[in-house]
């Protein structure tokens, strides 16, 4: 394995302007993630704060007590009993099959800046992974993409859900599962990895109950060894120790609106869209009730002086809504808003890990935090990974073709170049010509049926709609000989595409991480994490 680093331009103007240091974008933030004196600044204001480091500690080691675990594991939980450590963390959804490689590329991400920040300041520093099993949009997470005929091919997981439930809550069907595993893999094809893969799955499978039980287990197995810590935020007996947050939440809804609000407008003033939708009755919370379908999003209804539902489902008052935050917690959850804050709350968190959305959705949140005398930890862009593999670094080589420039604009331009590289030029002419022919003489005759008869325009033309569609035809027919002699040479372009861009986007959106598993088994992950990873924000080429 070899790692080196591309200076691949950024998704968007806000993110280049975030990783260049523009004025504009950092003045959004309190801290800027490259200078490692402003960790130590960080450090100073976490020493101000308390945070109930037992029992979330506690509450970490039972949830993770199911899942595989190490030493090293043991060794963080107790690093985080002491009042002097701090925790870099980040999360995402609970894919089916961890979801796309991205995934991994964050935990990689927090777990080599949690090692490099420990090594700097000399205090302890824990990876925190955060689940978001309180999400409810099934529709992100039940699928991965597989190669069929030639491309990239969404494979649906068969268990449906009408409810919006949350992940957490959603119970997984072990059969149907283990069925879909199976059709999954076999498109990737045998490899002698492959059973081994399969013994891992059907063994993590066989103790899953939910889908952020199989998701958890299979990042356990992945970064047991590094100490990897995780919390769901979906679990009930995590809301337990959220429900004092909850009710800070419900008594300061108006100011946090507020606060995003006129955060907004800053953003928006230096020529930045906005990321959230924010209404001045939000209250930035949801209600899981299974009587009306799942979560529900909450807005105070000023004119009644209650607090409901956008479809006005359920109602409660202020006081109402209180008592179930300490009574109930587990029937609330966080939105995009409030998350950050309960995260913020629970966890001293010395850097948050984040991808170029949510990068720029906490730049309108800086206010929010400040409501709570509190600052934004320090936003570190995770690393951005691509594996090369070095059969597809060898059609690179062998077509001529510029790594950076295939990352940034996908090969299509190319392909076309060398397709019109090998056709009959003077054949393409000719047909060109004769279609240019029919259309003036169509023309012609339009005219003149226009004025005489009208009635058999329509006819007239969906004539030499039928005529084009038969040159087009007969004129593709003609490059058929030539593609099938430079067959191999158009696959290799396809391999490329299909490797480094598929559907035209970056690989880590798109592709699985269990498809490298089967190549390259499960322990690829931890060679990535022995290299030097620098945050700078460079473009990490892992050449496998």
């Amino acid at each position: 394995m070899e790692i080196y680093n591309l200076a691949l331009p950024a998704m968007n103007r806000f993110s280049a302007g975030y990783l260049e240091g523009v004025p504009s974008v950092t003045q959004l933030f309190h801290y800027d993630y490259k200078q490692e004196s402003h960790y130590k600044r960080r450090l100073e204001e976490l020493k101000e704060r308390n945070f109930a480091r037992i029992e979330l500690a506690d509450h970490i080691e039972s949830f993770m007590s199911r899942y595989p675990s190490s030493e090293e594991v043991k060794r963080n939980l107790a690093k985080l009993r002491k009042e002097n450590s701090v925790a870099v963390i980040g999360g995402q959804q609970a894919g089916i099959l961890t979801g796309p490689l991205y995934t991994i590329h964050k935990i990689i991400s927090i777990i080599a800046l949690a090692r490099q920040k420990e090594s700097e300041l000399g205090i302890p520093v824990v990876p925190v992974f955060w689940i978001a099993g309180e999400d409810h949009d099934y529709q992100e997470i039940n699928h991965v993409y597989v190669m069929r005929n030639g491309n990239p091919e969404k494979m649906v997981y068969p268990q449906k859900q009408l409810e919006k439930t949350m992940a957490s809550q959603i119970r997984i069907d072990r059969e149907e599962c283990r069925r879909w595993i199976h059709e999954v893999l076999k498109t990737y094809g045998e490899t002698e990895h492959t059973k081994a893969l399969l013994e891992f799955v059907e063994k993590t499978l066989a103790d899953a109950e939910s889908i952020v039980d199989f998701f958890a287990a299979i990042i356990m197995e992945l970064f047991k060894e590094h100490g990897l810590l995780i919390v769901d935020s979906g679990n009930p007996e995590l809301r337990v120790l959220e429900k004092d947050h909850f009710a800070k939440v419900i008594n300061n809804s108006k100011a946090i609106a507020e606060a995003v609000m006129n955060q907004q407008q800053t953003k928006s003033f230096f020529g930045y869209k906005n990321s959230l939708e924010m209404q001045a009755n939000a209250m930035n919370l949801f209600y899981y009730d299974r009587e009306h379908e799942g979560r529900i999003l909450l807005y105070r209804n000023e004119q009644e002086g209650t607090i409901t539902g956008k479809n006005g489902e359920i109602s409660f008052t202020e006081s109402e809504l209180l008592e179930l935050a300490l009574k109930h917690p587990e029937a609330l959850s966080n939105n995009v808003v409030t998350r950050p804050l309960m995260q913020e709350w629970l966890f001293p968190v010395l850097g948050f890990i984040g991808g170029p959305g949510e990068i720029a959705y906490w730049s309108e949140l800086k206010l929010v935090f400040e409501h709570f005398g509190m600052m934004m930890p320090p936003i570190v862009p995770r690393l951005n990974i691509t594996l090369l593999d070095r059969s597809v670094d060898a059609d690179l080589a062998e077509l001529s073709l510029d790594l950076l420039e295939v990352m940034e604009f996908g090969i299509e331009r190319q392909k076309h170049i060398f397709i019109s590289s090998i056709k009959d030029g003077d054949l393409d002419d000719i047909f060109i010509n004769l279609k240019e022919e029919i259309k003036i003489r169509y023309s012609g005759i339009r005219e003149h049926l226009c004025v005489k008869e009208p009635s058999l325009v329509p006819l007239l033309e969906k004539n030499e709609r039928i005529l084009l569609s038969q040159i087009n035809f007969i004129a593709e027919k003609t490059k058929e000989p030539a593609l099938r002699k430079n067959e191999a040479v158009l696959r290799k372009y396809d391999r490329i595409a299909n490797s480094l861009r598929p559907l035209g986007i970056p690989q880590e959106r798109v592709w699985n991480p269990f498809w490298y598993f089967n190549k390259y088994g499960i322990r690829f992950v931890q060679e990535i994490l022995k290299q030097k990873l620098t945050f700078d924000g460079s473009h990490k080429i892992v050449k496998m």
